[in-house]
C-alpha cells in the first residue's frame, strides 16, 4: 500500500496540475535535425546554448527515434504519426479519418482539454491547419525552396559564382524579406504576449522549416564554423555501396553534393547545417526570454524534438531515407515544473511521436485507446522502465529495421542483403557483423523479430524474403 500511495503523489508532483489550472505546454520541433546536433551531448562541435539549457533544466532521451515513413519526404509520415498517434503503417489513414471527422488530431485533443491552441510554421500534412488550431500564423510547406542549391560545392569553384547561405537572391529561407526562423520565433512570441493575457492555459505547436535545406543563414552564422573547426565524421564514405532503388534512393536529399562526395564538399554541408541550426538556437532562445516575460513560465512544460535526424556525410549520405542511426534518431527533452533531477539522460529508447500522449498526460486526459505511442511521464517518475521492448524502422519497400537492446539489424529486402550492429561497441554502425558465424544466431533471432513486428504494425510488405511484396 505504500509503494502505491508513493507513486500516486510522484504522478501527482509530476503533473503539477489540479482540477483548477493545468499546465501550459510548449512544443518545440525542429526540421532534419539528427540528435548529434545539441552542444550539451557533447559529440559534435556546435554552438547550442538555449537548446543545452533545456537540456540541463530538463529529462533528455538520448534514443528517440523515427519510425519511418511510407514517401521520400520522411517528415510528412513522421508529422501524420505525431499529430494523430497512431503507427507508421497507419497514420496516414487516420489524417483522412480526421478530416472527415471520423477521428481527432493532437490539436483537437488539446482543445477539448481546454486549452488555447496555436500553430506557426511547418506542417506538411494534408489537412486544414484551421480544423486543427484555433489559431495560426505563417503556415509553411514542406521546404524553402532555394535556387541552385544542387550538387555543390565543388572546390576551386570562382566564389564570384559561388552559392552562398546568405546570399538573399537565392531565395529559400529569405522569401519574403526576413529568414523563416526569425519569422516563426516572431509568431510564437507574438502568441505568448496574447495567452500571457488570457486565463486558459495554451498549447503551443512551434514548428521551424530549419535546420532543413537549404542550409541557409545570415553570415555572421557561418563564420562561426571555419571549415578548419570542421571535423569529417569518422563514418564518412565517398560512396554508398547500397545506393539505389533497391537499398538508399538517390533521390532529391542525396543530389544536394556531388557524387562521389568530397571532403570539402562534406565540411561545407556541415559547416552550413551548424550555422543555420546556432541561427535556429537563438531564435529559441528568443522564445524561451518571451515565455519568461509572459509569466506563464513556471506553470509551461516545453518539449523539444525534430521529426527524424540527418546524415549530412555520414556513410556517403546526406539525407533521412536510411535506416542509421543518424538519420533515425532525433533530440528529445523535455522540461517543466514538475520535474526532478534536472540534467538527467535516460536511455530507454522511445518514438519521438511520445511527445503528443505526453501532453495529453499532462493535460489531465486519459490517452484515447487508438493512439499507438506512449507518453514518457512513467519513464521520468519511475511508474515504468521502458516504453518499448524494441525500436522499428522503415522506409518504403527498400529498408527495414529493429532495434533491441544493444543490437541492430538493417534489412534491404530487393537485394536481400542484412547488416548486423553492435550498437554498444559499434555506435557509428561501420562493422557489419551479418556475415560472421558467431553472430549467425543473433541474426537470425532478429530477422524473427522484426517480422513479427511487420505483422505488428500493419507493415504492407508481407516478408522480408518475398521477391513480390504483396500489399495488404
Amino acid at each position: 500500500m505504500k509503494v502505491i500511495l508513493l507513486a500516486l503523489l510522484s504522478v501527482f508532483s509530476l503533473l503539477c496540475t489540479s482540477a483548477k489550472e493545468l499546465p501550459n505546454i510548449l512544443f518545440l520541433f525542429t526540421d532534419d535535425q539528427s540528435y548529434e546536433t545539441i552542444g550539451e551531448y557533447g559529440v559534435l562541435d556546435i554552438d547550442t546554448p538555449h537548446m543545452d539549457s533545456l537540456a540541463s533544466k530538463g529529462v533528455t532521451f538520448s534514443h528517440a527515434y523515427n519510425m519511418g515513413s511510407w514517401a521520400g519526404a520522411v517528415c510528412v509520415a513522421s508529422r501524420s504519426c505525431l499529430i494523430t498517434g497512431k503507427s507508421v503503417w497507419y497514420a496516414k489513414s487516420a489524417v483522412k479519418n480526421a478530416k472527415s471527422g471520423k477521428g481527432k488530431v493532437w490539436g483537437q485533443y488539446m482543445s477539448d482539454a481546454g486549452y488555447d491552441t496555436y500553430m506557426m510554421g511547418k506542417w506538411h500534412i494534408p489537412y486544414s491547419t484551421k480544423d486543427c488550431f484555433d489559431k495560426t500564423a505563417n503556415v509553411r510547406a514542406g521546404m524553402p525552396k532555394a535556387l541552385n542549391s544542387y550538387n555543390r560545392p565543388v572546390e576551386g569553384e570562382d566564389p564570384e559564382k559561388a552559392w552562398l547561405p546568405w546570399d538573399e537572391s537565392k531565395q529559400g529561407f529569405w522569401i519574403g524579406g526576413k529568414h523563416w526562423s526569425e519569422v516563426t520565433a516572431d509568431d510564437c512570441i507574438g502568441f505568448l504576449e496574447e495567452a500571457g493575457k488570457e486565463t486558459n492555459p495554451f498549447f503551443m505547436y512551434v514548428a521551424f522549416n530549419a535546420p532543413h535545406d537549404p542550409r541557409q543563414s545570415p553570415k555572421e552564422y557561418v563564420d562561426r564554423y571555419p571549415l578548419d573547426r570542421i571535423k569529417l565524421p569518422e563514418s564518412y564514405q565517398d560512396l554508398y555501396p547500397e545506393m539505389g532503388e533497391e537499398g538508399v534512393p538517390k533521390i532529391r536529399d542525396e543530389n544536394l553534393a556531388p557524387f562521389p562526395r568530397t571532403e570539402y564538399a562534406v565540411k561545407v554541408h556541415r559547416q552550413e547545417y551548424f550555422a543555420l541550426i546556432t541561427h535556429l538556437d537563438d531564435q529559441i532562445g528568443r522564445i524561451l526570454e518571451a515565455l519568461e516575460k509572459s509569466g506563464k513560465a513556471d506553470n509551461t512544460w516545453i518539449i523539444f524534438t525534430s521529426d527524424h535526424g540527418l546524415a549530412v556525410g555520414h556513410h556517403g549520405l546526406l539525407g533521412k531515407q536510411n535506416m542509421y542511426e543518424h538519420s533515425l534518431r532525433a533530440p528529445f527533452m523535455i522540461s517543466g515544473p514538475g520535474i526532478k533531477e534536472p540534467g538527467r539522460v535516460i536511455d530507454a529508447p522511445i518514438y519521438l511521436q511520445d511527445a503528443m500522449p505526453t501532453a495529453l498526460e499532462l493535460s489531465g486526459q486519459e490517452i484515447p485507446e487508438g493512439v499507438d505511442y506512449k507518453s514518457v511521464l512513467p519513464l521520468i517518475d519511475g511508474r515504468r522502465a521502458q516504453n518499448y521492448d524494441s525500436i522499428y524502422g522503415a522506409y518504403i519497400d527498400s529498408q527495414r529495421a529493429i532495434i533491441k537492446g544493444k543490437w541492430k539489424l538493417i534489412v534491404y529486402p530487393k537485394m536481400k542483403k542484412y547488416k548486423l550492429f553492435n550498437l554498444e561497441a559499434d555506435p557509428l554502425e561501420m562493422s557489419n557483423l551479418a556475415q560472421t558465424e558467431e553472430h549467425a544466431e543473433k541474426l537470425n533471432e532478429l530477422i524473427a523479430l522484426l517480422e513479427l513486428k511487420m505483422d505488428e504494425l500493419g507493415d504492407p510488405m508481407t516478408s522480408l524474403t518475398e521477391a513480390d511484396h504483396n500489399k495488404k
